[in-house]
């Protein structure tokens, strides 16, 4: 199989997001240090499309993920785990010859800087994904496929990969692009990061961090940002603790309007003879106030959380705050996923105003807060 042909049809879904990515087996310090130090390690999960999967099936969506592991003990973990979450992992391809990746690192140290990862995952199994081997049928099923900068620097055949799903073309679903620039894998490599310009120019919705825009781009400001990436329907670029500004835009209504908040999706936008630009909205939505446990995975939370409240057909302010909330219980918990907040607690918060917004103080185990007595606190 060389890709889906230009022109197929999609037929009707049951699949909300489809994530396409590598997933690997982490080990887990038992206690801080160096990596010489730690003398055991804990099993968990990682892998930043897999993440976004689980987190919109916690929250109620039918999410998929699909993957490439290998024929081995840890592909059997990867998988079920993922699945344990309720997403659907039917359409993971299993490798006969090629690994299933695995890293280690150390606890977060972020006082100190000594935070050590170590990954085994060259020449792994998602390594190996191509066009000639996904499974086109499953990753065009959904209402929205998303995919992230990650998969594409993993292999020559994986940016491949991206380029074909990316490639614009009648009853594509929209596609959501998460650059997730990781400095490691792009050295020694044929292509370099600035391909992760190319394929979020080539997307609909595109999440990128300030910091990541610099160092891949040299691209520094959100308006900067939006003047090179002026393509996707809604660009969200992600301030850190500032935190995030939302471009959203718009043609004619189209097929997927009530997804992409007014736009077609670039897809679709290539055969729209005649469709004007409107101009861009400009949403700024600051962070909130998060007692810190760990910072891994609140990237992939955010995107879960503005992805599930742009399936929702809510309002930009809310599909941001959707993004920070889900961020939060993430960063107030040790791992990469967590339970997240309830629907309607999340929406409780979310249609706070501005100076409660502004005033709100989330800690460990704030997601299980049912009260807003308990869900405010003022610093």
């Amino acid at each position: 199989m060389s890709g889906p042909a230009a022109g197929t049809a999609v037929a009707a879904t049951t699949t909300d997001v489809v994530c396409l990515g590598e997933s690997m087996v982490t080990f887990l310090p038992s206690q801080p240090g160096r990596l010489a130090d730690v003398p055991s390690f804990g099993r968990g999960i990682g892998g930043a499309e897999s993440n976004v999967a689980c987190a919109l099936a916690a929250a109620g969506h039918r999410a998929a993920w699909v993957g490439r592991v290998g024929a081995d003990g840890f592909g059997d973990h990867l998988v079920e785990t993922i699945a344990s979450y309720g997403v659907d992992t039917s359409a993971v391809r299993r490798d006969p010859v090629r690994p299933t990746g695995i890293y280690f690192r150390t606890a977060t140290d972020r006082a100190t800087d000594t935070h050590e990862v170590a990954y085994y995952r060259a020449g792994s199994a998602a390594s190996a994904m191509s066009p000639a081997n996904v499974p086109y049928e499953e990753l065009f099923a959904g209402r929205v496929l998303h995919l992230s900068g990650i998969t594409a620097a993993l292999s020559g055949d994986c940016l491949a990969l991206l380029r074909e799903l990316t490639a614009a073309r009648p009853g594509r679903p929209l596609v959501s692009f998460d650059v997730n620039h990781r400095p490691h894998l792009w050295r020694g490599g044929d292509a370099d990061a600035s391909v992760l310009l190319e394929l979020a120019r080539r997307s609909d919705l595109v999440f990128v961090g300030e910091d990541e825009a610099e160092e891949a781009w040299g691209i520094v400001g959100a308006e900067a940002i939006r003047a090179a990436v002026p393509e996707p329907a809604v660009l969200v670029v992600k301030r850190g603790s500032a935190g995030a500004t939302v471009f959203a835009s718009g043609l004619r209504p189209g097929p997927r309007s009530s997804i992409a908040g007014g736009a077609e999706s670039a897809g679709a936008r290539s055969s729209s003879a005649g469709g004007a630009e409107l101009a861009d909205t400009v949403t700024h939505v600051p962070a909130l106030h998060v007692d810190i446990v760990a910072a891994v995975g609140a990237g992939d939370a955010f995107a879960a959380g503005f992805l599930s409240a742009t399936l929702r057909g809510l309002p930009v302010r809310d599909r941001a705050r959707h993004g920070h909330l889900m961020a939060a219980a993430v960063l107030t918990v040790p791992g990469d996923l967590t339970e997240p907040p309830a629907r309607d607690h999340a929406d409780r918060l979310v249609a706070l105003d501005d100076d409660a917004w502004g005033r709100l103080r989330l800690g460990p185990g704030w997601t299980a807060a049912d009260r807003a007595s308990e869900e405010v606190r003022i610093p």
